[in-house]
């Protein structure tokens, strides 16, 4: 039990590297987006951090006689500190290099030093409680499945717990606040090995200097400077992102923003929706008459659910963020007409009693593509909560292309594997970037339709578009490349919208 303590050092840094790693989504995600880009990165970066701290830690450990763990330790906190405070700079430097190069070089600055200096720990560890070669084969694996199971806890405490009670940048500084004070402890239980008046002073040192630099770095995501044209009304980090809503008085509109994707845009004089793509939902009853019941997946402001509300259709409502939910609620007037659900889409569906008569699926925004919702899995379960006359639209964000993009014709492709029959629409005609809607369904829908007014079936044949399936692939739970080949959409968009509002909304 002599080493008990050094167990305890291993469990509590085996579970900062996983809350650093995890944490690390989060404060690119707000500027990048949290696509499978952000994931590849941090996990690299991690991996990248540990292997370079496994080697250096151990040559360090065998060479050295006047450091050990608390100074090593005392660093990585230090480190981690910083990084709350480095983030702007360093998001607002890498912007230029694109999407998938400044995520990753982003990730790779920010994070690699506290990681390194937590992957020294180990192997510092493994010479302490080795005392002789006999003993080195259970030492290391005691101390490396005791730090593992650190990362296991580390990560479901702040999944479970931590997360949605605070901020990530408030976890950030408590965890180099944590390291720091854990470096204090380790000092004097190293006292056998290294001194005090040895170990002490380069540990306080860091300790004094991050105590002077702490109200800086508490202030630092205060002193984002936006576009003087905009105000925020309101902002909350939730589980899935940044969420805000945000102001433009001089051209009259509110937008529903979630990191730098807009879900939601209304006029601020009259509250109605300014979202072209969205004006199809005044069509759908006279394309399916006698509609009573629809699903609307991803609320957004709830524009759409209080449209249908107007045409006598109730309308359940799913929103995988309660924040945004509240956000509709608060600034957007929706008023639940039907039963709100706050979940994932692909697990609630499946708890879900039809028939429903109309489903939209309004995800897929300009932001990170949620895949997993359209898959040919996806749709024959949505297929199955529609009515015998329902319908199925769905709204999709991409290039045009001559008809020949690759993400487009895989939607298309995808859909027409479960429902017979589809049509293709296209938001703003004259626009290459566009809203698509796609209208499935498992019985012939027709777009001239005596239920249609004169006005409408114009407006419906202006916007028909042909798509080339042969471009697309079929989208299955087992193969999806659909965010692969969204890449230039993600990023055409996320310039879009960051050159409107300012780069330094999207930097916390």
């Amino acid at each position: 039990m002599k080493h008990t303590w050094l167990y305890c050092t291993v469990f509590l840094t085996g579970a900062a590297v996983m809350v650093i790693e995890l944490l690390g989504t989060r404060l690119i995600a707000p500027f990048y987006g949290a696509s499978l880009y952000v994931w590849t990165s941090v996990i690299s970066v991690t991996l990248i951090a540990l292997a370079l701290g496994y080697f250096i830690g151990g040559r360090w450990a065998d060479q050295s006689k006047r450091t050990g763990l608390a100074l090593i330790i005392a660093l990585s906190g230090f480190l981690t500190l910083l990084v709350p405070w480095l983030t702007g700079p360093v998001l607002l430097a890498t912007d230029p290099l694109g999407l998938r190069m400044g995520t990753f070089v982003s990730t790779l600055v920010l994070f690699t030093p506290s990681l390194l200096m937590l992957g020294m720990v180990g192997p510092f560890a493994v010479k302490l409680a080795t005392s002789s070669l006999d003993g080195v084969g259970a030492s290391t694996g005691s101390i490396y499945a005791v730090s593992t199971v650190g990362s296991v806890i580390g990560t479901l405490f702040l999944g479970f717990y931590l997360f949605p009670q605070v901020g990530s940048r408030e976890i950030f500084i408590g965890l180099g606040i944590g390291l720091l004070l854990l470096s204090l402890c380790v000092a004097f239980f190293e006292r056998n090995r290294i001194k005090p008046v040895v170990a002490l002073p380069p540990v306080a040192v860091l300790i004094v200097i991050s105590i002077l630099c702490l109200p800086y770095i508490a202030d630092s995501g205060k002193q984002i400077i936006g576009n003087e044209n905009y105000q925020t009304r309101f902002e909350r980090e939730s589980l899935y992102g940044w969420v805000r809503v945000i102001d433009n008085p001089a051209d009259n509109y509110r937008l529903l923003t979630v990191d730098a994707s807009t879900i939601g845009a209304a006029s601020i004089s009259h509250g109605e929706n300014v979202l072209t793509y969205q004006q199809i939902v005044t069509f759908l009853p006279a394309l399916a008459p006698d509609m009573r019941r629809a699903l609307l997946i991803g609320q957004g402001a709830g524009h759409m659910a209080m449209t249908l509300k107007q045409y006598g259709i109730r309308t359940d409502t799913l929103e995988i963020d309660p924040v945004v939910s509240e956000a509709a609620r608060d600034y957007f007037d929706f008023e639940a007409t039907g039963k709100t659900i706050i979940g994932d889409a692909r697990y609630e569906i499946r708890k879900l009693q039809g028939p429903y008569d109309l489903i939209i699926m309004d995800v897929f925004t300009g932001g990170s593509e949620p895949v997993h919702l359209l898959t040919v899995e996806s749709m024959r379960q949505l297929q199955s909560l529609l009515s015998d006359r329902g319908i199925m639209t769905l709204n999709f964000v991409a290039f045009l292309e001559d008809g020949k993009n690759a993400a487009l014709a895989s939607v298309a492709k995808t859909l027409a594997q479960v429902f017979p029959y589809q049509i293709a629409l296209i938001s703003e005609p004259d626009r290459e970037f566009n809203d698509f809607i796609f209208i499935a369904s498992d019985h012939p829908v027709n777009p001239e339709a005596d239920t249609l007014s004169p006005a409408q079936r114009i407006w419906l044949k202006q916007r028909r578009v042909n798509l080339d399936q042969n471009y697309g692939v079929i989208l299955t739970d087992n193969l999806n490349p659909l965010e692969s080949l969204q890449t230039r959409k993600s990023e055409y968009y996320r310039w879009m919208i960051v050159d409107s509002i300012g780069l330094n909304y999207f930097v916390r």
